[in-house]
């Protein structure tokens, strides 16, 4: 299986000294670097670009091939350019190394559930991982958090720049009992994320339909895929709560050469929308070309919505100008309307990436490494007290702007926003959907 190595951006090996890399994987878990022992899994080199010795290492847990390879290309970067930002220090006693380890497969470009389990055994198992950034897909981060949450030494931090799932985090009717509790077999939480979920993603998509005039929605389900189902049963319940009437609903199944049969009976049901709740890795291009060959441009008297899954720009340069006027929300904000902080942390990632337009979990991403490193300062630099500091995390003015994390391990405020395809996603509008349609979104 292909290792990739994260791209160390040019403008930081001009000034920063000591880069160590190691490669692990296949027995390179008896590799001592610099201080720290490489996890041995299915990952790139150490990277360390500090003053001395580290002796602490964060991993990522992306998926590093397929549709979204860009999309973790550009978050590892920008963890990267945070821990460059800060010394590669976590407060003045800590130094901290990067190592960025790849959750997907090459024969699918997917993640991969065995992998995703093997990974975060490696990362709970070397004594030196004191907190891990990812996942990006929430399957990926049901099935590694529960791992990290027994890890010796009180559990492993996970902060996440991309799950949306709300049964990780929180319960409602559109999840099963056992959760979010299933995911905590210590008792103890040992996870947040830095980015809203899907009950506030699909209640803000939701607001955004209505304000468009949309009211009789046609929601599309990538079929076996529990967080696309709770996507659609999240934007069911804000759109129902908001007076909208849901058209139908129907799996897509993702292996399929055609659509048009599902766009026949959304056109049958008068739809004046179709959801794809789902991802574009699940043949998502097929079928956003199928909906306009039935039903017309997305511009037109049928629109089409989507979540995060296609809010990149491989969804354009997949599916062409079939994409044009379609909308697709973000949990968060998009780079362009950072401000402060954010919009330094941008202009500096942007040098980085060359010529591909800047996607949202990348500030992210940067945002999850400035949230865990004055954790594990706080925490003395232990797994069990990394864990505690983040559930006291008060952000003001970070990079993607002021926030708390709840209980829960989620952020608040939450916003989301909702671009529109042209040759890139352009911002449409950022809206903060308000506590009672959120709590309809998630089945209260």
């Amino acid at each position: 299986m292909p290792r990739r190595l994260v791209v160390v951006p040019v403008a930081l090996l001009a000034v920063l000294a000591g880069l160590v890399v190691a490669s692990c994987g296949g027995g390179g878990g008896s590799d001592k670097v610099s201080g720290v022992q490489a996890v041995d899994a299915n990952c790139g080199g150490v990277e360390y670009h500090g003053s001395g010795e580290p002796s602490k290492l964060i991993v990522s847990d992306l998926p590093l091939q397929g549709d979204s390879a860009e999309r973790s290309k550009q978050m590892n970067d920008a963890i990267v350019q945070e821990m460059a930002r800060k010394g590669w220090q976590a407060g003045t006693k800590t130094q901290v190394a990067f190592q960025a380890c790849d959750d997907s497969l090459a024969s699918t470009g997917e993640w991969d559930e065995n992998l995703c389990r093997s990974n975060a055994q490696a990362y709970a198992a070397n004594p030196d991982v004191i907190g891990v950034i990812g996942t990006y897909n929430s399957g990926c981060a049901a099935i590694e958090i529960p791992v990290l949450n027994e890890a010796p030494s009180g559990g492993l931090a996970m902060v996440s720049p991309g799950n949306t799932f709300v049964c990780l985090t929180e319960p409602g009717s559109i999840c099963k009992p056992n959760e979010p509790d299933v995911y905590y077999p210590s008792g103890k939480r040992n996870y947040i994320r830095v980015v809203p979920n899907d009950a506030v993603q699909m209640a803000g998509l939701a607001t955004f339909a209505k304000e468009q005039g949309i009211r009789n929605p046609y929601v599309l389900v990538a079929a076996g895929d529990p967080t696309s189902k709770g996507q659609a049963d999240t934007f069911e319940g804000a759109a129902r709560s908001l007076g909208m009437n849901i058209a139908g609903v129907e799996q897509w199944n993702q292996k399929a050469k055609s659509y048009t049969d599902l766009m026949q009976k959304a056109k049958a049901s008068g739809a004046d929308a179709v959801l794809l709740a789902g991802l574009l890795e699940q043949n998502g291009a097929q079928i956003i070309k199928d909906k306009v060959s039935v039903l017309g441009p997305n511009d037109g008297p049928v629109k089409l919505l989507a979540p995060d899954g296609f809010a990149q720009q491989n969804t354009i340069d997949q599916a062409g100008s079939a994409t044009k006027g379609m909308y697709a929300s973000l949990p968060g904000k998009v780079p362009s309307s950072l401000t402060g902080e954010g919009a330094d942390f941008v202009n500096e990632l942007k040098s980085q990436v060359g010529g591909e337009p800047l996607e949202l979990f990348a500030p992210y991403a940067g945002q999850a490494a400035e949230v865990l490193l004055p954790a594990i300062q706080s925490g003395n630099g232990t797994r069990s007290g990394t864990i505690a500091s983040l559930f006291k995390t008060h952000v003001t003015d970070g990079i993607v702007g002021s926030f708390s994390i709840t209980p829960s391990g989620d952020p608040s405020p939450a916003p989301i926003s909702v671009s529109q395809a042209e040759d890139t996603f352009v911002l449409s509008k950022t809206i903060t959907p308000p506590p009672q349609l959120v709590a309809a979104a998630r089945g209260d």
